[in-house]
């Protein structure tokens, strides 16, 4: 599944290993498997939330080629043994990560939120979490510079941060943790916040008003644009890049019949595709075994199937018009192109200055499935898109379509008239024959290109090839 992403962008996405389990996992040096965890339903059932973790954890990064990883070392447990545990691990955590592996470091899941979930005293603040973080970051260097003294040089020892679960409505607020001296070592290599549009389990949530809405997008990203310009009027966060660090569609995993459908992967391409715009640097998409919003399942659970989600075509549509990121020099510059409905939006990508690619999203849901009693009983619309190129622009162009039954499907996904199915391929991209690809549009005389798109689907205008 990373390679296919790879196959576009020329790299693998950066894996970030963290999460709540992150800050619940305690390191054991004498425990001979790689992990124990225990699951209390009445916490979470869909992650343990007691957790030990041994040397052979780290085994796990030596399995993917050519990826790079982000690891997160606990904060959240306070205890003696946890905080013995985190020192302990540092050898192994730098051993594993040899060879061009890591990435960054990360040292606390969603910090912000420990007084609310009571692992901190009340009235833990900015500045007693800014003491915990000098304090263990510099005794994970003092660490490395035993282990892998390579590694505790400055360039090497740098970090997502401060990682919050939000921009300090309800808990500590980024900007004065700043204030208080979070970089004060100069290690902190990207700000990372964490962002959802809303939770599984909160009332009115629906596929239309919720993920297929540019607006709901764009306010719930407002959120994040506004904490990182308080940021950068600050001198020791001002040059830094602005990162999504952990996001996805509803927190607390997602909802079936909404996390998993057609919709959302719809959304994934307008929210990525959004930040992109904005200068927000890079996304990570959350995923977990057996999530309800994951891209993929890598293994056959008692609760989920091993496959190919729908999410996942969206996380392709977006590398697909990205294309290659390996260069520095050839990065895409992605531009909002303002639609006049909240039900549809449009992004242009430029190359080195020139026009790369465009793509058109109609997010008015269209329901199709078997048995679902919302089903859409009318033809599925077509919305017809007109854009005004300039004159020399002439010549034919591809269009690659993302496309499903409708906005409520989870399986029969194509982008481009590939299926990426487990069942087929083991995920690897197989041609259908029963879906038109090989599209072509033409603009015209006089600059004008004209683009049909069904309810609740997207296409690329591919200029370059």
């Amino acid at each position: 599944m990373l390679n296919n992403l790879a196959e576009f962008t020329k790299l693998k996405p950066l894996i970030r290993v963290g999460g709540n389990t992150q800050d619940f996992a305690i390191f054991n040096k004498s425990l001979d498997t790689a992990i124990v965890g225990i699951v209390d339903p009445a916490k979470s059932s869909d992650y343990p939330t007691t957790i030990a973790i041994g040397p052979a954890f780290f085994e796990s990064y030596l399995t993917w080629p050519d990826t790079h990883f982000i690891h997160g070392f606990d904060l959240g447990k306070n205890s003696t043994t946890a905080r013995q545990g985190l020192i302990d691990s540092v050898s192994f955590a730098c051993k594993a990560l040899g060879d061009g592996r890591l990435a960054y470091w990360e040292l606390g899941n969603e910090p912000d939120l420990f007084n609310r979930s009571f692992i901190r005293p009340p009235g833990w603040d900015e500045s007693d979490y800014v003491d915990e973080w000098l304090t263990w970051t510099r005794k994970i260097r003092e660490a490395m510079g035993e282990a892998c003294p390579d590694f505790a040089s400055s360039g090497k020892c740098n970090y997502y941060a401060p990682s919050f679960a939000g921009t300090g409505g309800n808990g500590l607020d980024p900007l004065l943790t700043w204030q208080a001296g979070l970089n004060a070592d100069r290690d902190i290599a990207f700000i990372s916040s964490h962002n959802y549009i809303s939770g599984a389990n909160v009332a009115g949530v629906t596929l239309q008003n919720t993920l297929m809405n540019h607006s709901s997008t764009v306010a719930s990203i407002a959120k994040q644009l506004n904490s990182f310009h308080r940021l950068s009027t600050l001198p020791v966060s001002r040059n830094i890049p602005f990162i999504l660090g952990e996001t996805n569609f509803l927190y607390n995993q997602g909802r079936p019949g909404l996390s998993n459908t057609f919709g959302a992967a719809l959304w994934g391409v307008d929210f990525n595709l959004w930040s992109a715009a904005n200068n927000i640097q890079r996304v990570h998409m959350h995923q977990g075994t057996n999530y309800r919003y994951q891209s993929w399942q890598p293994v056959e659970t008692n609760l989920t199937s091993k496959g190919s989600k729908a999410p996942y075509y969206g996380n392709i549509a977006v590398a697909a018009f990205l294309c290659d990121l390996s260069s520095a020099d050839a990065l895409p510059a992605i531009v909002n192109l303002p639609m006049p409905r909240e039900r549809e939006a449009a992004y242009a990508s430029y190359v080195k200055g020139r026009l790369a690619k465009l793509i058109l999203l109609n997010l008015d849901e269209y329901n199709s499935s078997a048995g679902n009693e919302f089903v859409s009983n009318y033809e599925r619309p077509v919305e017809k898109y007109r854009f005004q190129f300039p004159k020399r622009a002439e010549g034919r162009f591809v269009l690659r379509r993302l496309l499903a039954n409708g906005s409520d499907a989870i399986t029969g996904v194509t982008f481009d008239g590939f299926s990426y199915n487990y069942e087929l391929q083991k995920g690897l991209p197989v041609k259908q024959s029963n879906v038109t690809s090989g599209e072509s549009v033409a603009v015209g005389r006089g600059g004008m290109l004209d683009v049909d798109v069904p309810w609740s689907s997207a296409v690329i205008v591919d200029f370059d090839g």
